[in-house]
């Protein structure tokens, strides 16, 4: 009806008014609001998780899926690592891997990770000199772990079908869910157009 269509453009407005002015909060905010990514992409993160998290916002939405299980250690691990291996200065790096360790692998880690015993060991004993190459194993089994498990599971979930669905589809108050997190992933489908 008239009235309907009244109603949804409306909406739309509204949205497109809340983008810009999203956009403007602030350089890193303006980056990822103004920033399109293309059905072609989405669907190369199905190909593999390499794909995905060397995609800023591959990355993002796997991350967001991690936290949603209440395992986004490992992501925070694998990226922990790969930033490790980016230290330029030696002196650096016997404090990074420290604090690495502390966090991701120790008994008493805070977001310990799946490693099995020999991993364990083997990360333990890099840590009397650490190189830029200490956390490799460990890094590679949780790589593993997660293509094995959570990347699987998070090809199926809302986090990524939304993202290769056609924009705007089942966003329609006709098509709509009124769950509040259905509504959410619409504004971003809406949001992510808007630039």
């Amino acid at each position: 009806s008239a009235k309907d269509m009244k109603h949804r453009l409306g909406f739309f407005l509204q949205r497109s008014d809340s983008c810009d002015y999203s956009s403007s909060q602030g350089k890193k905010e303006k980056i990822s609001s103004s920033q399109r990514i293309s059905q072609e992409e989405v669907r190369k993160w199905a190909d593999s998780l390499e794909n995905l998290i060397h995609h800023d916002r591959g990355l993002a939405a796997f991350h967001a899926f991690l936290k949603s299980e209440y395992s986004e250690e490992n992501i925070e691990f694998w990226i922990s690592c790969e930033d490790y291996k980016k230290t330029k200065s030696p002196a650096k790096l016997s404090p990074k891997a420290r604090k690495i360790y502390n966090e991701f692998i120790s008994v008493q880690a805070t977001k310990e990770v799946n490693l099995d015993s020999s991993t364990r060991e083997k990360t333990s004993h890099n840590m009397l000199e650490p190189t830029l190459s200490c956390f490799d194993e460990a890094q590679r089994k949780i790589f593993t772990l997660m293509e094995k498990d959570s990347y699987r599971r998070f090809l199926k979930s809302p986090y990524y079908l939304d993202l290769v669905s056609p924009a705007g589809a089942g966003c329609g108050p006709e098509n709509c869910k009124r769950s509040h997190a259905h509504i959410l992933d619409c504004n971003s489908n809406i949001i992510s157009q808007c630039t």
